[in-house]
């Protein structure tokens, strides 16, 4: 008895990792480049983003200019995106690498300089693990960058507590209405 109860808990997050919503979801995404034409690369990610079957573009942060963590290189250009999506998270998460590779990324070693960095951060109120996807994302709240535009678009996914916690990370919100067009 308990083997079939075991078996069918960890095939439920599969099932909702694989399948499409039958209504749209609220996904999150964070955006970021810190190499090339950095704003030019997320304005284009933006665009494919907003171009996906059964997905809208609902809203995106301001842009924010950030070090980068745990890494060298140059500043990195950040935001977060709101999508609403009919789309399965794995669905979302090979949509975007597909988007990543299209702008050049590579992955030479963990943290390296991108071109393009594309994160699912939450889908929905989903809380899943998967070999190649986690959601909420690990270390979101960990990162100012991802915290700051969060809290742009969705006060209430972010607690104060959290944005204390990044506080001393070097981050500055740009003032350019940078996507007023794709919206």
């Amino acid at each position: 008895r308990w083997r079939g109860r075991r078996r069918r808990a960890s095939i439920v997050p599969r099932m909702i990792a694989e399948q499409g919503a039958t209504a749209p979801v609220d996904v999150w995404v964070g955006l970021g480049a810190n190499l090339g034409e950095r704003e030019e690369a997320l304005r284009s990610a933006l665009q494919r983003m907003a171009e996906w079957p059964g997905t809208r573009l609902i809203a995106v942060s301001a842009l924010y200019a950030s070090a980068p963590v745990d890494a060298g290189g140059p500043d990195y250009l950040n935001a977060v995106a709101h999508l609403q999506t009919t789309l399965a998270p794995l669905d979302v998460l090979q949509r975007l690498q597909a988007i990543e590779q299209g702008a050049g990324r590579e992955r030479p070693y963990r943290n390296a300089p991108r071109t393009l960095d594309l994160d699912v951060l939450l889908y929905g109120s989903e809380v899943l693990s998967t070999p190649t996807l986690t959601v909420p994302h690990p270390r979101m709240n960990e990162r100012a960058f991802v915290l700051l535009p969060l809290a742009d678009l969705a006060p209430g996914l972010v607690s104060q507590a959290a944005l204390d916690a990044v506080a001393d990370q070097r981050i500055t919100r740009l003032p350019l209405a940078w996507v007023a067009d794709l919206l």
